[in-house]
């Protein structure tokens, strides 16, 4: 594609634990900004004011940034506490301005079977981060009610200040063309999760699967691709015989390092950079 306008982040909580680690992983993978999940084994949504400030600092030390929030909000049951989900959803947007991350990402709740359910507590999420300078960006989560193309965009005609992920290998998993879920959805897309999937489910490096990735970044008009590996790990691999080795997936990897660079090689493979 030889376009090197973008500029890679990922979930560099799949490359390690710990943020020495991601930092680590980050700098060899050429990869400038994170999409902060996990760090050092707690989820951005518990981390502490404090803990914030230190990531911030040793990140910026580095030359690093944070360019979204990889929030769990949303994931959970339409019929669950939802109050003290929005509450701990102000207290993520407070961790988001001080690690100067302006992208929070989240999803649509489990089981809900109407879209007024959903968009009253997505509402009270856009209420919530109003003239914080956030964009909330709603990611196609298997299993949610945005799952599918024509979901989603009930919900960005609905929620205008709501923004799009676009999760190539979510919509894969859920049976979507993401042609026809790009067509529908491009006018509210902010960025790109970079996975791709095989029509069975499984994960394999941006580019192998059926999520058209090659289609999908030639009509791209953002300026961030996060990776997000969800690559196969198995130890034991290396070990096993030849013909043991056929039977298991095509892509796997020795360990998480590999696997996250493997994913970041893909990207690049299609971009050009």
């Amino acid at each position: 594609m030889g376009n090197m306008k973008f500029k890679i982040a990922a979930f560099a909580d799949e490359a390690a634990p710990t943020l020495e680690g991601q930092i680590s992983a980050m700098k060899e993978n050429g990869v400038q900004a994170l999409e902060i999940r996990g760090i050092d084994g707690e989820n951005v949504a518990d981390i502490s004011g404090q803990k914030a400030r230190e990531i911030a600092a040793r990140l910026n030390a580095e030359g690093l940034e944070v360019w979204s929030i990889g929030s769990p909000f949303g994931k959970i049951g339409i019929g669950d506490d939802f109050n003290s989900h929005l509450e701990k959803f102000r207290r993520c947007l407070e961790t988001a301005y001080i690690l100067g991350a302006k992208h929070f990402r989240l999803f649509s709740f489990y089981g809900a079977e109407h879209i007024e359910d959903v968009l009253e507590r997505l509402s009270a999420f856009v209420f919530a981060a109003k003239g914080s300078g956030i964009v909330l960006c709603h990611e196609n989560e298997k299993g949610i009610y945005g799952d599918t193309a024509d979901k989603c965009l009930e919900l960005h005609l609905s929620l205008p200040e709501l923004r799009a992920v676009f999760d190539p290998a979510n919509f894969v998993q859920c049976g979507q063309d993401t042609k026809e879920a790009w067509e529908l959805l491009s006018p509210y897309v902010e960025y790109m999760h970079i996975k791709d999937a095989m029509p069975d489910g499984s994960v394999v490096p941006a580019g192998k699967g059926a999520g058209q990735l090659d289609f999908l970044l030639s009509r791209y008009k953002g300026e961030v691709l996060t990776v997000e590996p969800h690559l196969s790990v198995f130890p034991g691999f290396e070990k096993l015989e030849k013909e043991e080795k056929s039977k298991h997936a095509t892509y796997c990897y020795g360990n998480s390092r590999q696997a996250f660079a493997a994913a970041v090689s893909a990207l690049r493979d299609i971009i050009g950079g």
